[in-house]
């Protein structure tokens, strides 16, 4: 299911008129820092299980 171009801009609308062109930037500042931050995290979490070594168990 994708949004689409239309979709995009009723977006974008709605939260013009909600907060405001002034507050638009800011808001975005804010939710690029937080993807960066989110992105950063589960890059360390998949590269701490990477180093860890794997466990296997020997079927006799």
């Amino acid at each position: 299911m994708t949004i689409g171009v239309p979709g995009l801009i009723l977006i974008i609308l709605i939260l013009l008129i909600i907060f405001g062109p002034k507050k638009l930037p800011e808001l975005g500042q804010a939710l690029g820092q937080t993807l960066k931050e989110f992105k950063k995290s589960t890059n360390e979490l998949t590269s701490d299980q990477d180093d860890q070594p794997k466990k296997t168990i020997d079927h006799q």
